[in-house]
Parts: structure tokens; C-alpha cells; sequence
């Protein structure tokens, strides 16, 4: 069982306790620090389990010949990596056809380029995860809400 499930488990009986309103109030608590760890763990370029994202191609100009810097600087915004909470779940997830992207990149897939251009295949990097210090977090957040 893992960590999660563990946790679940643990958790389920004195968040049934609860009203829909603190449920709520606790989910979001808990969802904006986690978007703000998975947005940080983005900007390293870190999957999950802590091993570094693959390599981009080696061609890093665009088409005005500057440099590109740094890869997903836009997704992990606000404005697309959003969170979610209602009385059941707490959610980070992508918006828009940023989700799309997003999902290439995390299961490893195939798009193209551009709307007429080559197929190319991603590279699997995993843009949401849950990390072990991402558990904790959780963790700690409800210990901290169910006692205080």
C-alpha cells in the first residue's frame, strides 16, 4: 500500500466528520501549497521520484534566433497549473490547451510541431506527481487543520 492510500485510509473517518464547508476550506488549504511545490519542482526540471527531466533537443534558438531558456516557464503559472477544491477532492491540474501539452510531456507522446508539421515524439517528463516531501505536505496540512 502506498503512501497515499495510507493516508486515505488514515484520514477518511475524521474527514467524514466534518461538514461539506470544512472539507472545502480544508482542500484548498491543502491544493495551493501543492501547486506551489509542483510549480517549484517544475522549475528545477525534476520528475517525481527526483530524477532530472530528459534533455531537450540540442537546437535552442527559435526562429528570431534568441536563445530559449528554460523549459515549461509558462505552464507553471497560475494562470494554466490551477487548482481545484470542492467538499471531496482537492485538485492541481492543467487548463486549456496547455493541458494537452502538458499531458504529451507527462505520458511521453507523440504531437506535432505545428498544426501541418512532423510528428514528433516527447520525451516522458512528469510534470504533476506526488513527491515524498509533496506527501508529507499533505499530511502535515491535515494533522494541522484536524487538530487546530
Amino acid at each position: 500500500m502506498d503512501d497515499l492510500a495510507q493516508l486515505e485510509t488514515w484520514c477518511a473517518p475524521l474527514l467524514a466528520k466534518l461538514s461539506s464547508v470544512e472539507r472545502r476550506k480544508l482542500a484548498r488549504s491543502i491544493a495551493i501549497p501543492l501547486r506551489r511545490s509542483q510549480a517549484g519542482r517544475i522549475a528545477s526540471q525534476q520528475n517525481p521520484d527526483g530524477s532530472v527531466y530528459a534533455p531537450r533537443k540540442t537546437s535552442l534558438r527559435d526562429k528570431k534566433g534568441r536563445i530559449r531558456k528554460e523549459m515549461f516557464a509558462k505552464l507553471r503559472t497560475t494562470k494554466f497549473l490551477r487548482t481545484r477544491a470542492d467538499p471531496n477532492s482537492a485538485a492541481v491540474e492543467f487548463t486549456g490547451r496547455v493541458a494537452r501539452i502538458a499531458r504529451v510531456h507527462q505520458d511521453g507522446g507523440e504531437d506535432r510541431v505545428a498544426r501541418n508539421g512532423p510528428r514528433v515524439r516527447y520525451q516522458r517528463r512528469e510534470l504533476l506527481g506526488f513527491t515524498a516531501a509533496a506527501t508529507r505536505l499533505v499530511r502535515d496540512l491535515l494533522i494541522q487543520h484536524l487538530s487546530g
